[in-house]
Parts: C-alpha cells; sequence; structure tokens
C-alpha cells in the first residue's frame, strides 16, 4: 500500500501487498484460474511444504487472488491475517472447530442466524463440540457458561433478525479474565464496526452479502486479531500448542513464530482448509474485490434508507412495531451508540398488525423488493423468517432468535428512498 491509510474507503482499494500483477503492470487483480504453482526447486518446496516459508502450493490451500482479498479484508478489520472460504457457513464452523474437538464447548449467543444455530446445535454435536447458548442481554451469562473446556465465546455483531447489538467489549473482558477467545460473526455491519478493537479475538463474514453486495457469489472470511496469547493459555489450546500429528507434529504457536502471530489462522489453512476443501474459487475471490471496493460508500447509503425506512413504517397505522437499533432503547440503543460508528446497517424488521397472513400478503405484494433469501443485496431485499430461513428451529428457538410468526425482515438498498419506501406503501396498503 503506497501510503497506510486507516480509513475504510482507502484500504478496500489499496491495502496489502498488491499493486500491480508483476508479469503485465495490470491494475486490476487478476483471476488466477490454476490449481497449482511451480516451485523453483526441490528446497523451495521442502521449504514451503515444511512452513520455513510462506507461498502457493495448490489452490484448495491458497491462491494469488484470494491472498488479495484476504489482505484487503483483514486490514479494513483490523487484523493480522486472513482466511477466504466457499461460504460463510464454513467460516462459522472453520472458526470454532479449529479450536474445539470432540468433548469441547464453547458459548454462543442465541442471537444468531438460523443456519449459524442449526449449525451449531445440530451438525457441531454430531461431531462431539457442544454449543451453549445463552441470552447475550446479560454478559455475565457467558461467565457462567464457562468451564474448563470451553474453548470460546461466539456471538453476531449485529444479530440476524433480533438486531440487537452484542455486548462485544463485556463479553471479551470477560473472556481475558477466563482465558476464552471472543469469535465475533461481522457480516451484518462491516465499515460501521471493528469488532477486534473492541477485544474480539476472531471475525468472520459471509462475503456473499455486503462485502460482495452484488448477489452473484457465495463466500466466506475468516480474520485474525493477531492478539489472543494462546501460549499463555495452553492448557485451554492443545490443538495450537501440542505437536499437531496432521502436519508433520507442528506446534502452531512456535511454527508461527518466525512469520508474526498468525498461529490461530495459520493452522486453519493448512489443516482445516487442507482436509475439508472448503475453499473459495479464484473467479469468486476477484468477484468480491469488486465489491469490496465501493463497499464503504454502499454502507453510507444503506444506512441513511434504512434510517428513512425505519421512521416510515414507524408512523405507519399497520405496523405494529419496528425492530431496528435507532428504535430501541436502554441498554440495546446504548450498545449500538457504541459499536455502530456511521449508521445503523440496512437490516430492518417489522411487525405487522394482522400477524402471519399479513405478513405473507405483505411479501407478496412487494414490487421492486426481491423475495430471496439473503442480506446485503445493493438491491432491497425482503422474507418472512419464520417459514424460511429460521423453519428449521422450534417456535421456541425461533423466539429466542427474535423471529416471531409476523415477523418480516427488510434488507435496504442503496436504491432512491422515494421508490423504496413508495413500493412499501402499496404493499402495506394490500395487508
Amino acid at each position: 500500500m503506497p501510503t497506510e491509510s486507516h480509513n475504510a474507503e482507502t484500504i478496500v482499494l489499496h491495502a496489502g501487498s498488491y499493486r500491480a500483477d508483476p508479469a503485465t503492470n495490470a491494475v486490476a487483480v487478476p483471476i488466477y484460474q490454476t490449481t497449482s504453482y511451480q516451485f523453483n526447486s526441490a528446497e523451495h518446496a521442502g521449504n514451503l511444504f515444511a512452513l520455513k516459508e510462506l507461498g502457493n502450493i495448490y489452490t484448495r490451500i491458497m491462491n494469488p487472488t484470494q491472498a488479495v482479498l484476504e489482505e484487503r479484508v483483514a486490514a479494513l478489520e483490523g487484523g493480522v491475517a486472513a482466511l477466504a472460504l466457499a461460504s460463510g457457513q464454513a467460516a462459522s464452523l472453520f472458526a470454532v472447530q479449529n479450536i474445539c474437538h470432540a468433548g469441547d464447548n464453547f458459548v454462543c449467543s442465541t442471537d444468531i442466524y438460523g443456519g449459524t444455530w442449526n449449525l451449531f446445535q445440530n451438525t457441531l454435536s454430531t461431531m462431539g463440540i457442544e454449543c451453549r447458548f445463552v441470552d447475550p442481554a446479560d454478559p455475565e451469562n457467558f461467565r457462567r457458561a464457562t468451564d474448563a473446556r470451553t474453548k470460546c465465546y461466539y456471538g453476531e455483531t449485529l444479530p440476524n433478525p433480533k438486531l440487537a447489538v452484542f455486548p462485544i467489549g463485556e463479553v471479551a473482558k470477560i473472556g481475558e479474565q477466563l482465558g476464552v477467545p471472543l469469535i465475533m460473526d461481522n457480516t451484518a455491519c462491516p465499515v460501521l464496526c471493528r469488532p477486534i478493537q473492541h477485544g474480539a479475538a476472531i471475525t468472520m463474514h459471509s462475503t456473499t452479502k455486503y462485502i460482495g453486495g452484488h448477489g452473484t457469489s457465495i463466500g466466506g472470511i475468516i480474520v485474525d486479531g493477531g492478539k489472543f496469547d494462546w501460549e499463555k493459555h495452553a492448557d485451554r489450546f492443545p490443538m495450537l500448542n501440542k505437536p499437531d500429528p496432521s502436519y508433520h507434529g507442528a506446534v502452531w504457536t512456535q511454527a508461527v513464530k518466525p512469520l508474526g502471530p498468525i498461529a490461530y489462522i495459520l493452522k486453519a489453512r493448512v489443516t482445516l482448509l487442507r482436509d475439508v476443501g472448503a475453499a473459495m474459487s479464484p473467479f469468486n475471490a476477484f468477484m468480491f474485490i469488486q465489491g469490496l471496493e465501493t463497499l464503504a460508500l454502499r454502507m453510507r447509503q444503506h444506512c441513511a434508507n434504512a434510517i428513512a425506512v425505519a421512521d416510515y413504517l414507524s408512523n405507519h397505522a399497520k405496523v405494529e412495531k419496528v425492530i431496528f437499533p435507532s428504535k430501541m432503547s436502554g441498554e440495546a440503543k446504548r450498545r449500538a451508540e457504541a459499536y455502530l460508528k456511521g449508521g445503523y446497517g440496512s437490516l430492518l424488521g417489522c411487525e405487522l398488525k394482522g400477524g402471519r397472513d399479513s405478513g405473507r400478503k405483505f411479501i407478496d405484494a412487494l414490487k421492486m423488493f426481491y423475495h430471496v433469501a439473503n442480506i446485503g443485496d445493493a438491491r432491497s431485499l425482503a422474507i418472512h423468517p419464520a417459514t424460511t430461513t429460521h423453519s428449521q428451529l422450534t417456535p421456541e428457538e425461533q423466539l429466542q432468535t427474535g423471529v416471531t410468526e409476523g415477523y418480516v425482515r427488510l434488507s435496504v438498498g442503496i436504491e432512491h428512498i422515494d421508490d423504496i419506501i413508495a413500493d412499501l406503501g402499496q404493499a402495506l396498503a394490500k395487508t
């Protein structure tokens, strides 16, 4: 990067080591559509596989196009390194599984996306990893659920769909006292929040959402903050501090010392990604780089439009309740003000007075809004979570995540605000 910057608008365009393609001087990042890379010599190959130096080996593990995306997202989040993956779900899984094995547990906020809940509650349990769900309204719930086998805490910065901002600093402080790292899913508010600055050890994103912004590609990314002292808590993290039989007996906290504080993310790359193979394609990495370049600008418009929609719906006769950070009070509002800078995000929930039937009529009457199972597109989106994204949860679990039968979730896009409100108005008139 020619000039170091802490400003998101500059970071997303210039951060990292890439300036131009060394072979052609092309400014745009090339799509390195290759499976493998020629080694300079037998010694060079041996050094790469022994981690004596970092470099390209095989695209299942790393790729130059992915590397540019990883460097820029790491810089945006204030971390030291990142790992691009095939989906946000893969990122959630890897983030936890990298330090948890059978017999371990982790403590997770109840305020999370339904797909993540299902992954943690059901799929991880088949691997012998226990997820303990707690209400983040009281951060001390994380302490109460912690024991000697607890490997991490997990939360969403701006939970989808509850939208009550997670107490990042409060839970991170508890974790610091107990030697437990906090992993934050920051998907819903890139640019607006940097959880690592507030004490989180790891952040992750579904790049499918705001980082891409175009709704064309599936991906995820994990960012290592580089600040958690894995060696200090060696007894809790044997996977990082004892010889790893899956990689020549490497002790990760020792192996990376010449490379920097990247034990966590390097282990995730050369063991989990190597073995599971959830690699982001070079083409998708290229697509996310394109989205990343306008991310900060889009977030401004997303946030401005969402505030206007929240105000409009709050005053509409057919709307029972609006769920949006600016409309909350008390501790929820304080956390929103403390952790979100420059806006409240573009996710908004509303409960219509007619309940489930009105919600469905409203969804079906929308014309400009797309009815899709996604968030973060440049275009406006709407969905009824109880019958879609959170339908695999029990009614009790749905309520814990903030989903009621009449809840409609909007992901407010960057269209002209007059057109957004006009579409909402005509749809409400038909409920």
